[in-house]
Formats: C-alpha cells, sequence, structure tokens
C-alpha cells in the first residue's frame, strides 16, 4: 500500500487587523511568529508544504526552509481566499493539514500526533485539542477540498467541521499549545507567563 501523499498549507496571509502591524514579524522568545511556526512543520513526513502570504520576508523565509509559496494579492478576501489558494496548489494530496501562524506554544510533537492519526484514521477531519475545545492544526482529506474550495469570506475549516461533526477525530494537546495571539496585548500576556 502506498503512503499518502499530505500536503501542508501554513496560512500567513492576514492582514492581522487587531494586532495594528505583521503580526508574523513579532517576537516570542527570540523567534519571529512566522519562523516558529515553519519549525513546527514535519516536513520529513509532508510531500508538499505551501506557504500562502501577502509579505515577501515570508516568502523569503519560506524559501529558506524549502517552502513553496504562493503570493496572496487579495488578503482582504478574508482566510477562505488563503484555503482556496493553497488547497488548489496541492489537490493532488491525499490530505492537507492546515496550519495558522499565530501559535507560537505549539509543539512539532504534537503536529506529528495529528497526522499519524490521521494515518491511522485517513477517512476523517483530525484536528488538534484541549479538553473538547478544537484548535489548530486540522488536516482534512482529499473529499472535502471541495467544499474548502467554496468556502467564502472569513470562513475557513470550521465551517467544514460543522457540517460534519461526525467525521471529526480529536489529538489532545496541551491547552497553551492552542492559543494563538490576536493582539499585542495577547503576545504580551504569553511573554508574562513564560
Amino acid at each position: 500500500m502506498r503512503e499518502p501523499k499530505i500536503g501542508c498549507l501554513v496560512m500567513a496571509a492576514g492582514n492581522a487587523a487587531r494586532f495594528r502591524a505583521n503580526k508574523l514579524a513579532a517576537e516570542y522568545g527570540g523567534k519571529t511568529l512566522i519562523r516558529r511556526a515553519l519549525e513546527t512543520v514535519p516536513k520529513e513526513t509532508l510531500s508538499a508544504v505551501t506557504v500562502v502570504t501577502q509579505y515577501p520576508e515570508v516568502a523569503e523565509l519560506s524559501e529558506e526552509f524549502g517552502f513553496s509559496h504562493i503570493k496572496n494579492e487579495h488578503p482582504d478576501y478574508g482566510i477562505s481566499h488563503t484555503i482556496a489558494l493553497g488547497t488548489q496548489a496541492m489537490r493532488d494530496c491525499d490530505a492537507i493539514l492546515y496550519m495558522v501562524s499565530d501559535q507560537p506554544l505549539l509543539e512539532r510533537s504534537s503536529v506529528e500526533r495529528v497526522i499519524a492519526c490521521w494515518k491511522e484514521n485517513p477517512s476523517y477531519i483530525v484536528g488538534a485539542a484541549h479538553n473538547g475545545k478544537r484548535g489548530n492544526p486540522c488536516i482534512f482529506p482529499r473529499e472535502f477540498f471541495d467544499e474548502l474550495l467554496a468556502l467564502t469570506e472569513d470562513h475557513g475549516g470550521n465551517t467544514v467541521i460543522r457540517a460534519h461533526p461526525e467525521r471529526l477525530l480529536t489529538v489532545e494537546v496541551g491547552k497553551a499549545e492552542l492559543t494563538d495571539v490576536d493582539t499585542p496585548e495577547a503576545l504580551e500576556g504569553l511573554k508574562s507567563q513564560a
């Protein structure tokens, strides 16, 4: 039986309006949020990694990691446009792992466990969760690609999951790993707890 072809989409295109700056360039523990995100991608278990971004410096960093990148010319269209660009680019994959770039405490081992769980349950959507509260990353098998491509505006994978709750499996991770930073205050809060 052939090894499934798994892609990874790193979503790094948002305007981060609430952050009031390019939050991916913000630092936590001496590294930018985008570098931290790319370091958690277990590329040896993946067939393709695509970073969708509007920022030239993120595209440059993607190349440093050996990942391909796509420029999102319309970040104002919402997360659905980033999802569509990345999904379309990796349509030949059996599944795609969707990752956000603003979870500075996410651990690579947790991402690996989400992938391993999907490999054992390839007809399911698998997402990281803590105490029943689901977060990111999330892996979707190919049968859901059309629904992901049909999303509009700021509707993301949650919309697809809500339509198929019986097809979701979760992998337990630490609560802090699912923390995303949408504001400078949230990032400062994480730093003060470190």
